[in-house]
């Protein structure tokens, strides 16, 4: 079954994402970039309050966007957000250079990292590869840019679902993300990935993905993956 990732910005996000049924709550701040990072003392606050009432809840956090070769700040920031009781450490990987030393140094770290591979140029099958035989728990193929294409209108899909297939076989969770939406839906269920993540799509479609959580919307995409299985 492919769960709902719902990208949340704020603790009134994160309970309204939980309670219309989002399976992993994931902390970004969309204003600051694809992978934007929300404050730690706002991380630590809106986990602790989760997990009063969401006791086995899975929560995810991004540390804000870096390239390959920043591996000390990368290093503060990733231990930093795993100390707040996070469950996963989103980091993206760029393609290219210092892409391999990235992801060897990230595996390396004491934290639960989960590299997210931003596949604006297409998937990097190499780089795939390495992430699951790194032992990673998970792996996220995602996008850089937020121009109005999706990930499908940037790989090929066919090579995703090889990638999907070879992690699989290590036992790496496979989540998808970037830009989706309905016009997607055949897809993820034809890939059926492990997890499905929105930020856009669970928003005023008037404001996009810096616009407020909408769980009504949440609620909609819940139960459409769900009908999937």
């Amino acid at each position: 079954m492919t769960i709902l990732l719902a990208s949340v910005r704020s603790a009134d996000e994160a309970f309204d994402a939980a309670q219309a049924g989002a399976e992993l709550i994931d902390l970004k701040e969309p204003r600051a970039g694809a992978l934007g990072a929300v404050a730690i003392d706002d991380i630590a606050r809106i986990v602790r309050e989760l997990r009063v009432r969401y006791a086995v809840r899975p929560i995810s956090a991004t540390i804000g966007d870096l390239p390959n070769d920043a591996l000390d700040e990368m290093t503060v920031r990733v231990l930093d957000v795993a100390a707040t009781g996070v469950d996963y450490v989103k980091v993206g990987v760029s393609p290219g250079v210092g892409a391999v030393a990235c992801l060897r140094h990230l595996a390396s770290l004491p934290a639960a990292v989960v590299p997210v591979l931003l596949s604006d140029d297409g998937v990097d099958r190499e780089l795939a590869a390495l992430a699951a035989q790194l032992g990673f728990v998970g792996i996220v193929f995602d996008t850089a840019s937020k121009d109005g294409r999706t990930l499908f209108d940037c790989v090929d899909v066919g090579m995703l679902a090889d990638c999907i297939s070879d992690a699989r076989v290590r036992g790496t969770m496979i989540a998808v993300a970037g830009s989706l939406g309905w016009g997607d839906l055949g897809r993820i269920r034809s890939l059926a990935p492990d997890i499905a993540g929105f930020r856009g799509a669970l928003c005023d479609a008037r404001d996009g993905r810096g616009g407020r959580l909408d769980p009504l919307r949440v609620r909609e995409w819940v139960r459409a993956l769900h009908l999937g299985c």
